[in-house]
């Protein structure tokens, strides 16, 4: 999943793709490094950035969703929790809503997800609630919540991928701890999308500024393929499809030994 930020402030890119051509072009050009989807998002999720308005959202995402839909097959993720604004995405072409706030801040954002066929991502945060203190355990009981939201709004279980939320709420520690303990959140049986791209925790554990974090991400996409992470949103395709390459290769091959030994 390639990210595709429209906005003049996301903390890596901001301000790079803020027109339609400059965000096609770098659209086509994660395509060409072998992404499967293009997740596009109008309003930056970083720490304390400054809300926009829906109708500022739509102007910027829904010319780019149309454009990209003319030029290219690639699946199209609009990167909203506002139910308008995914309705109006779906309409102009997108096919898949990424709400990074787990459908619980505008519930019926799963409405227009069922009523459209479309597929769901389904993220963890921490923002604006009280967290227990075990990071697996708040996973599940903030995830829980939004998959009876899902279930309610009549949305094919088959249609949804969830995303523990590296960097929403979390500091370093539980960052790493969350990756450290990915296995168990198998038990939501459910596909599992990994958004670690050039994340702060990267940066404390590497001391790099946010440009200059993506060989630390590929070295998380890596371990989080290992834990069976299906899908991996990042700024460079290019360098984590190389280092999954690597990874699928390396679980191929013990899977072969383990049916040998097993024959």
């Amino acid at each position: 999943m390639g990210i595709v930020n429209v906005t003049p402030d996301s903390f890596s890119d901001g301000g790079s793709y803020g027109s339609v051509d400059a965000a096609i072009a770098h659209a086509l050009r994660a395509v060409e490094d072998g992404a499967s989807i293009i997740d596009i998002g109008g309003e930056s999720t970083k720490p304390d950035a400054d809300a926009v308005s829906p109708e500022e959202e739509q102007t910027r995402v829904l010319p780019v969703i149309e454009a990209l839909r003319d030029r290219s097959q690639v699946l199209i993720s609009i990167d909203t929790y506002r139910a308008e604004t995914a309705r109006l995405a779906l309409s102009a072409g997108a096919h898949i809503v990424n709400d990074v706030f787990g459908l619980q801040k505008e519930p019926e954002i799963a409405d227009v997800a069922a009523a459209n066929g479309a597929g769901l991502c389904v993220m963890h945060t921490g923002r604006d609630r009280d967290k227990l203190d075990d990071v697996i355990a708040d996973q599940f009981l903030f995830l829980e919540r939004s998959l009876e939201i899902a279930a309610f709004a009549g949305v094919e279980r088959d249609r949804i991928v969830l995303d523990p939320g590296f960097g929403f709420a979390k500091d370093t520690a539980e960052n790493v701890e969350l990756m450290a303990r990915f296995t168990e959140l198998e038990r939501l049986g459910l596909p599992l999308l990994a958004g670690t791209s050039r994340k702060r925790f990267i940066g404390a554990l590497t001391g790099r500024e946010a440009p200059q974090r993506d060989a630390g991400t590929a070295a998380t996409s890596v371990l989080l393929r290992l834990q069976g992470a299906a899908i991996f949103r990042v700024h460079d395709v290019a360098i984590n499809r190389d280092a999954l390459a690597v990874a699928d290769a390396m679980l191929e091959a013990r899977d072969a030994f383990d049916r040998k030994g097993t024959a």
